[in-house]
Formats: structure tokens, C-alpha cells, sequence
């Protein structure tokens, strides 16, 4: 091992570290990711993350250029609106988004465990599984040990802490960086795409992104996810061309149960839910959310009911708090690892992948001789870490995310959903202020400042 050519070590086989293992490893760069699952289909991961062009210029960048084009074969179709409804089912605005004809500058919805499969392949000698990190060791030769559950250990030149929000390796290496409850408790259902639950929603809200301005403090947003393939994996009818091709020879669909479904998720302060609610599973938490949505449109409510329990989930979601910089060493932090955010802006996979590209060009730039690697580690550090905590903040801001939201108060909450649903009423109906509303939200899914 050398500082100009390092041995990259991975703590964590998700969005942001497997791209960055990708990147490393067509840099020429030496590189292992440890991952806790025993297998790559382990993980609750079926629901839907939004690429948009951040992200997908990370993957283009790091992916080899048929894995990325396997990528955008086997995204659902994209969405062709954001809409606004009431619990009522009643449009309150709907925005026209972009086609995706750019591979690139659009938004993409993906299910978490296709991507998953997509970024596991071609990676089998860099992966290891059921590999539960435990502790580090940092040495005078400047190298490091990663310690594991099972006994084994793993020696490189920089570590890279890619575990998520609960992160072991930023306990250890930033124990004053902590996250926080946002104080606001998600529900998420999975319902089976059918012909009877497509006959549920409108037309615009199936062919789009839906979000849901309830009463009494309840949101909801809902998603219509439809791949390439068919209930039975085999490719649908009318898919043929590059796409067929890549599918087709792609080994991801043996491990990806993914198949055509609707995602609803549920959310309001954390005050409205039980104190067991994190604790609830299956039927008891899909009974809950139909308690919560008492007073919804009969469709909506009938999509819970026929909601999958094994995929009915509580989600707690968390923030970190902004740290100060420090002095760089041989440990790192991407993702979550180090901000988590709410989505309430829909960047934190986005943002894991801008990381990803920041810290393998600057990786790439150290084994080239270019800058050592200290230097390397320190020079992604000191961009990272502003636009990171900028998405964290933003994430908080005036979306229902944050339980502290004016939304949730009991007499001002009204004229805050009065308030919501009037601007983006106004906004739709205006073609002046609908255009610069879409182009903000393209301009800052792909910002790059």
C-alpha cells in the first residue's frame, strides 16, 4: 500500500458506496466494500428514490457506460407530473415535468432494490458480505484497520464511512456529530399495481408524483412505479431495442423482486402517532394509517387496505446537526453517514452520489500523483461538508418534514394549509410562475454549487 496509490476500504454496499467503489475501480483504484446484509437481497429496499440530474451525472461518471445505461433501462417510467391533491382527491395544482429523453437532465424514479441490484453487478469480488463493522484502528504507517463482528478485519490507506444515518465508523471518529429526531414519524405501504388499483387514481395522479394536503396535519405523498418487465420478470410487450438488450443479459433481475406497484407513505408530527408506533408492524400499522386517514377519499383509503403488511413500515425520520470542519486523516464520511436529512426536498440519495464523484475525483487526482492523499481527503471534506449541511437545512423548511411545521399547530396549521395550497394553486395557474417553479425545481435537483 502507498499514499499514491491507495487501498480504498468501504464500510457500507448502499447508493452512495457503491457508486464511489465503481468510480475507484475504473480509476484504476484498489477498493473493498464491507456490507452488513448476509446477501444483496437482504433489506427492506423496494421503495422509490428520485435521480435526478445530480445524481445521474454521478452515476454516469462513475458507472462503467453500459451499467449506466442498464440504469436508466431499468427505472420505472418517469413521472409526467408533480401534482398537489387534497384528502379529497381533488387537484389543488399539477406541474407538467420534463420528458426523459435526456439520460441525464431529467427525474428519475427508481425502486431502492433495483438500484441496489444495478450498482451489485459486476462487483462480486469487491463486495463482501455479512461483514458488521465494529471498530477502526488508525495507524503510525498511516494505514487502517477495520475490525468486524465476525472476527475478521481488513487493512487500507483510507476508510470511508458509507453506513447510513446510524452510523458505527462516525460514533467512533465524530462522537460530537450527532443526528436528531425531525420529530415527524412516516408510514410507507406498497400496493400491487392491478388493473382494479389503477382504476383508483385519476389519470394525472397515476401517470405522476402526487402530494397530499390533508386536514388535521396529515400528508402523504403517492407514487406510481412501472418497470420494464412484467409480473413474471419477463420483458412487457413493446419493449425492444437497446433496452430489450440490456435487459435481457442483465443478471440483476434473478436477485430484484421489484414489480410494478403504487407507494403511498403517510407522515405528520410525531405527536399524532402512538408511542408504540415504531414498534407496530404489518396489519396493526396498516390499521393505524387508515385510522389517520379517516375522512380521505374512498380510493385512497382502499389502497391501504389492500396494501402489502410485509412491506408496511415506520420511519422516524432523522436529522443531523451541522458539525464543524475537521482535520482530515485516513477515515472519511459520505451520505447519510454524515448529513442525513428528511426528504423533504427528495436530494439525500442525490446528494450521497455528488459526494461519491467529489471524493473519487479527488481520490483519483491523489493515486496519480497529483496531491497526497491527506491533502485528497481534506480538499473533499472542505466541499462537501458546505453543501451538504446546506441540504440538510433546506430539508427541514416549510414541507411537513420537520415536526415542529407551522402545518401541525392547531389553529395556525389551518391557515398554513389554506396558505400551501394557495400558492401552489396560483403557481400552477399562472404559465410565468408554473415555468419558473419547474425550472427551480430541475435547477436545484441538478445544482452542483
Amino acid at each position: 500500500m502507498s499514499s499514491s496509490r491507495p487501498h480504498v476500504l468501504v464500510i457500507g454496499a448502499g447508493t452512495g458506496g457503491m457508486c464511489l467503489a465503481h468510480g475507484l475501480r475504473r480509476a484504476g483504484i484498489s477498493v473493498a466494500v464491507y456490507e452488513r446484509h448476509r446477501t444483496r437481497t437482504d433489506g427492506l429496499l423496494g421503495y422509490r428514490v428520485g435521480i435526478g440530474p445530480t445524481g445521474s451525472r454521478a452515476l454516469r461518471e462513475c458507472l462503467p457506460p453500459d451499467l449506466f445505461d442498464t440504469f436508466v433501462a431499468t427505472c420505472a417510467r418517469s413521472p409526467r407530473y408533480f401534482n398537489v391533491i387534497t384528502q379529497r382527491l381533488r387537484q389543488t395544482a399539477s406541474f407538467e415535468l420534463r420528458p426523459d429523453t435526456d439520460p441525464v437532465n431529467t427525474d428519475r424514479s427508481v425502486s431502492r432494490m433495483t438500484l441496489r441490484q444495478v450498482l451489485l453487478t459486476g462487483m462480486e469480488d469487491v463486495v463482501h458480505f455479512d461483514k458488521t463493522f465494529t471498530r477502526y484502528e488508525q495507524h503510525d504507517d498511516g494505514t487502517v484497520t477495520a475490525y468486524f463482528a465476525d472476527g475478521s478485519s481488513a487493512v487500507g490507506d483510507l476508510l470511508v464511512a458509507a453506513d447510513g444515518t446510524h452510523s458505527a465508523v462516525r460514533r467512533q471518529y465524530l462522537p460530537h456529530a450527532v443526528t436528531r429526531d425531525a420529530g415527524s414519524i412516516n408510514i410507507a405501504v406498497k400496493i400491487p399495481l392491478t388493473e382494479h388499483t389503477r382504476s383508483l387514481l385519476p389519470p394525472r395522479v397515476l401517470e405522476g408524483i402526487s402530494l397530499i394536503f390533508g386536514t388535521r396535519g396529515i400528508m402523504g405523498i403517492l407514487h406510481v412505479m412501472e418497470f420494464k418487465w412484467d409480473s413474471g420478470g419477463g420483458l412487457k410487450s413493446g419493449i425492444g431495442g437497446a433496452d430489450a438488450h440490456l435487459l435481457d443479459r442483465w443478471p440483476g433481475l434473478l436477485y430484484d423482486n421489484t414489480r410494478d406497484y403504487i407507494n403511498i407513505i403517510i407522515w405528520s408530527t410525531a405527536r399524532r402517532f402512538p408511542p408504540d408506533v415504531m414498534r407496530r408492524r404489518g396489519d396493526d400499522l396498516v390499521h393505524l394509517a387508515l385510522q389517520l386517514t379517516r375522512g380521505w377519499h374512498p380510493n385512497l383509503r382502499e389502497l391501504l387496505a389492500r396494501s402489502d403488511p410485509g412491506s408496511c413500515l415506520p420511519i422516524k425520520v432523522a436529522t443531523s446537526e451541522p458539525v464543524p470542519p475537521w482535520k482530515p486523516s485516513t477515515v472519511t464520511l459520505l451520505g447519510d453517514a454524515i448529513h442525513t436529512m428528511t426528504p423533504g426536498r427528495g436530494v439525500g440519495a442525490n446528494t450521497a452520489l455528488r459526494d461519491a464523484t467529489l471524493l473519487c475525483r479527488q481520490l483519483t487526482a491523489a493515486a496519480a500523483g497529483d496531491k497526497p492523499l491527506l491533502e485528497a481527503v481534506g480538499d473533499y471534506e472542505a466541499q462537501m461538508l458546505p453543501y451538504g449541511f446546506a441540504r440538510v437545512a433546506d430539508s427541514l423548511k416549510n414541507n411537513g418534514t420537520n415536526g415542529d411545521d407551522p402545518l401541525y399547530r392547531p389553529v395556525v396549521g389551518r391557515l398554513a394549509l389554506l396558505g400551501a395550497r394557495g400558492y401552489f394553486g396560483v403557481t400552477s395557474r399562472v404559465p410565468k410562475l408554473r415555468r419558473k417553479f419547474v425550472d427551480d425545481l430541475y435547477a436545484y435537483r441538478g445544482a452542483e454549487d
